[in-house]
């Protein structure tokens, strides 16, 4: 299956990409991510989601602007998809934290009149 990534504005940024661990805890099936199905033994955490640094363990969970554990400060979007096997709650991931979005074609969606400036937050137009 190929990543969707229709939430790209454009190229830029996808050069110079950090390396991050999801904690699958924090996100929500059907929306961040689904489980294996059929014959395919891994489900996938989908392309763009938003995600944020968690304050207390370093990991990355999904970005919630109502979040007070360091989630409410948007560090950038997931780049492609990553592969998850049954049981596995920790992935690695790439980590787009500068470029241009469509705020439209975000998975899960995301409203930009709620991003707040901090110094570590993603460095995103969005479109």
């Amino acid at each position: 299956m190929t990543a969707n990534r229709e939430w790209l504005a454009s190229k830029h940024g996808l050069d110079s990409t950090d390396t991050i661990t999801l904690d699958l805890n924090l996100f929500t099936e059907g929306v961040h991510f689904e489980t294996a199905e059929d014959c395919d033994p891994y489900g996938r955490v989908f392309s763009g989601v938003p995600v944020a640094r968690v304050k207390e363990s370093g990991l990355y969970g999904p970005y919630d602007p109502e979040a007070t554990c360091g989630r409410q400060v948007l560090r950038g979007f997931v780049v492609a998809e990553v592969p998850v096997a049954p049981g596995q709650t920790r992935v690695p991931a790439a980590l787009l934290w500068h470029g241009a979005v469509k705020a439209s074609k975000v998975p899960g969606g995301i409203d930009v009149s709620q991003l707040s400036w901090h110094p570590r937050a993603a460095l995103v137009r969005f479109v």
